[in-house]
Parts: structure tokens; sequence; C-alpha cells
């Protein structure tokens, strides 16, 4: 049990400095005094990068470091992070005859950038880490110290609880604390009780060893393909190398890139015992098969990052429009974090439809509920987009334009409709994708094609940035202004969105065309969709 709350620490305090972080837009635009373009370049990068690490950490987790000595980098990294982003507020490193006590842009010097710029970093490390090996990790300690299933449902009780008070705390607490050093910095010293917390159970943690990963075999198979290429193909498919341990029906073979079958061929008698101790020189038809499928899903991947440029909206501009919106209820003013929790709830809800949709024993259930999230993502800009049109002749009218801090008279909960669209995107999408590895994708790769994904989602967010430098030169030619100026107020974001919307409707008949021409496997039942919900 103490194992348990240990490990659990850390996605505790993960979920408290995710709502520390949900308004750094703000804070890039209001102290820093950043475009709008800019500060959300750099979000949208950065949450890019995050989303990327984790495939790469996976690899490093199975090949050569093992889940507790990832999650010692990434604790660390992630505490020193944090911390570093909360030293790099002005006032934190002020001389005492520096007059730079305020949170203006003239207040922020080489060394706060270097700090601010190196804490996201190290945050991105501690993010992916996490995300790969707290899980794994807690299940490795699982037959030691949760030995029955009446102390498993006790555990879950304390857990529950943290679970729904932190993001509460995160969400109306947090808020409140003005001063931006201690935004960060309460998250900072959270996260570092949760490592040092981590860390003192240390000697008493099972540890599985690395055993390998199946991108190795992969890359094995077109390391052997490149070495037989000149090789004819056999005639007989018993001159193919299989594995004593490989079942003849565990998988069916392809005639798709069959060519990579040549990394399967088996040579002469006097040359098989040297070429089995060489890995890289044969592989068995059985890997062989599991990388055609990892390049028979390419043109799927690429569809998917269009969804991820849709998604990186939510963090950075949307959070930006609802900055200085009316948020009150009655004489309440609503925390902006508010914003994320609800649409945390309304990811539930969609998540817990799309598995329901999902649990139908039909093959092409996922890539319909691939694309059911696309659909939620033409919808998301097409709400965006109206109510920024409407957002803009409210500004218009009260005279706001050049008046960037004002309070625009118009509630931010006009926001929550294209907030919860884009719930529905990630959570359908997330879903979806999940089951389709699942029922198309070998054992051994599921896991991986999950962060695949992620990581191609992750590239939506950095090509945001290069979509709105290219619709920005787009939008100002003929000496018409852009419709990205250094205020939200000044820019156009509707007319943004409205491309958005086109680009997700294109990307939707493109997906549609790929997944008509994929090849799918019949779906096997399996014993875990009664448990997918959780």
């Amino acid at each position: 049990m103490r194992n348990f709350v240990r490990i659990s620490a850390l996605l505790w305090a993960d979920i408290l400095v995710a709502y520390a972080l949900f308004v750094m837009q703000n804070y890039l635009t209001d102290v820093w005094k950043l475009s709008l373009t800019r500060a959300a370049g750099i979000l949208n990068i950065w949450n890019g990068i995050s989303m990327v690490l984790p495939v790469i950490f996976l690899f490093l987790v199975d090949q050569f470091l093992g889940n507790f000595k990832m999650l010692l980098i990434s604790s660390v990294s992630y505490s020193v992070g944090i911390g570093f982003i909360a030293m790099s507020t002005p006032p934190i490193l002020a001389n005492s005859t520096d007059t730079c006590k305020k949170y203006e842009p003239q207040c922020i010097g080489h060394t706060q950038k270097v700090l601010f710029y190196t804490g996201m970093e190290l945050v991105a490390v501690g993010m992916a880490g996490n995300l790969v090996s707290v899980k794994p990790f807690l299940e490795e300690q699982q037959d030691k110290n949760i030995d029955n299933e009446e102390m498993r449902n006790c555990l879950q009780v304390p857990g529950f609880i943290f679970v729904v008070l932190t993001p509460v705390i995160g969400a109306i607490a947090l808020p409140y604390i003005k001063p931006w050093p201690l935004r960060f910095g309460i998250p900072a010293i959270c996260t570092i009780i949760a490592t040092l917390l981590f860390l003192s159970g240390s000697h008493e943690y099972d540890r599985a060893k690395p055993k390998g990963s199946p991108i190795t075999n992969v890359c094995r198979v077109f390391v052997a393909f490149a070495f037989k290429i000149s090789e004819p193909f056999p005639l007989d498919s018993k001159d193919l190398y299989r594995k004593e341990d490989e079942k003849v029906q565990s998988f069916t073979r392809t005639r798709f890139l069959r060519s990579l079958e040549k990394a399967a061929i088996k040579c002469s008698d006097t040359k098989q015992k040297d070429q089995l101790e060489k890995e890289w020189r044969l592989c068995s038809i059985q890997e062989v098969e599991e990388a055609k499928i990892a390049v028979r899903m390419i043109p799927m991947w690429l569809t998917f990052i269009i969804c991820g440029i849709v998604s990186s909206i939510g963090n950075t501009y949307f959070v930006e429009q609802a900055n200085n919106m009316n948020r009150k209820i009655g004489k309440w003013k609503v925390p902006l974090q508010a914003i994320m929790l609800l649409s945390g709830w309304a990811s539930k809800i969609f998540s817990s439809v799309a598995v329901r949709f999902l649990k139908e024993s039909k093959r092409y259930r996922p890539a319909v509920g691939i694309a059911i999230a696309m659909i939620f993502s033409i919808l998301c800009c097409i709400t965006a987009a109206r109510i920024e049109k409407r957002r803009i002749n409210v500004i218009r009218s009260h005279g706001l334009l050049d008046k960037p801090d004002d309070d625009i008279p118009m509630s931010v909960y006009w926001l929550l409709f294209q907030f919860f669209l884009l719930a529905g995107l990630d959570s359908f999408f997330e879903k979806s994708v999940a089951a389709f590895y699942r029922d198309q994708a070998p054992e051994s790769m599921r896991n991986y094609l999950s962060y695949f994904t992620k990581g191609i989602s992750g590239l939506g967010f950095m090509f945001n940035v290069l979509s709105v430098y290219i619709v920005g030169k787009v939008s100002e030619k003929g000496g018409r202004t852009s419709w990205f100026q250094h205020t939200l107020n000044r820019s156009r974001l509707d007319r943004y969105y409205w491309v958005l919307a086109a680009l997700s409707s294109a990307n939707l008949v493109v997906f549609i065309i790929v997944a008509s021409f994929y090849r799918y496997k019949d779906r096997e039942a399996r014993p875990d969709d009664e448990n997918e919900e959780e």
C-alpha cells in the first residue's frame, strides 16, 4: 500500500502542474507581452515535443532502462523543470537594488529566459517519462503489495479521492493565488514532495528487467532486407525462417510488401549457424509481418496530423479568447482553470460514449469512431469561428479594438461549446485509435502504435505553427492586413478557424478513402471489453 501511494503521488502532482500550465498562454501574452502567435507557437512546439518524446522513452524503457530508472529521471526532471519556471518569474531573481519588481517585459532578462525555456524542456521530459512508466511500474508492484481483491478495492478509495480532489484544487484554489511565482511555485513544491516520496521507497520496489523493444525488430527487418535485396525470392515458404516458438496460425501472411520477406530467407546450411548469430541478417516471418503492419498504417497515421492541429488550439487560442471575457456567475468570478475542469468532465462523458460505441464486435467500428472524431473537429472549428465572430462584433461595438487588457462584455460560457466539441474530438480519437490497434496490430506492437499515434498528433501541434505562418502570409497578400496581429482583439481568428474547418473536412474525405482500402483483420472477442470504460 505504501508503494501504491508513493508512485501514485507522481500522478497527482502531474495533474496540479497541468492546471498551473493551463494559463501559460496568458502568462506569455500578459507578462512577457509576446504576440498572440508567438506565445501560441512556443506552447504548441512544447506540447508537440511532449507528445513525441513518449515514443522515444518507451523504446529506452523496453530496451535499456526499465520503468524505475525512467521514473527516476522523469520525476527529478519534472521537479527541477517546474522549479525553474517558478524562478523565471521576474521578481524572484531581482537584486535588492533592482527596480524591476513588477511583471513587465523589461524585467525579464536573459537569466529568466534561460530558466523558463530550460524548465519547459525539463517539464516535457518529466511529463513524457511519467506517462510512459507510472502505470506500468504500478502494475509491477501489484503482485507484491496488493495481494488480494479486497486490498485493491481499499486502495481505490484514496486514489479516487485524490483524483477528484487534485483537479478541484488546481481549478478553483490555485487561480486565487495572484503572484505568478506562487502559481508556479506551489505545484513545484508539490512535485518535489511527490518525487521525494517516490524516492523514499527505492529499496522496496520490484523492478522488471528490460525485455527488448519491438521497434528494434522492425528495424532489423529492414536491415536484413537490405542485405538480401538481390537474393531471388524462394518458391517454397519452407525456405523462410520461423522461430521454434512461433505458431503457424498465430498470424496471417499478407501479399502487401511481399519483398520484405527476403529478410526471412534462410541461407545454405553452411551459413545458417553464422546467420542466426547475427540477428540483423535474419528475421522470422512473423517479425516481417509485424513490420508490414507498421508500414501499412502510415497513410492512416498521416491523416491524424490535422487532428493534432485542431487539438492544439485548445490550450492556446481558446484560452486567450477566454482571458478577458466575462466569467462571473452572480458575484463570483469563475477561475479560468474551471473551464479545463469542465472540459475534463466532458471528456469523461464522451469517453464513456465512445467505449459503448466501440464494444460492438465489428471490425470497422474503430475506423468509424476515428471518423466521428474528425467530424467533431469540423464542428469544433465551425463553432469556434462563429463564436469568435460574435466576440469581435462585441469588441467593435464597445470600442475595445485597441484595449486588449479591458474586460469584454460577453459571457465566457459561449466558449464552452467549442471546448466540449474539442473534448469530443480528443476522447473519440483516443478511444477509437486504441481500439483499432487492439484489433489490427500484433500484441507486441500495440503499446508502441498507441504512443506513435500521440506522437503524430504531436507533430500536428508543431505543424500548427507552420499553418499559422502560411495562413498569415497568404492573408496579407495584396497589401491586406494579416489575420494575425500582435493582440487578439486585432486578429481575425474566426477566419483561421474556417481554414481549419476546411482542412478538417478535406482530411475526413482522405481518411475515408484510406480506411476503405485498408485490409482489416477480423475482430477477436476480448475479455477486457467490460473494463474498457475504466
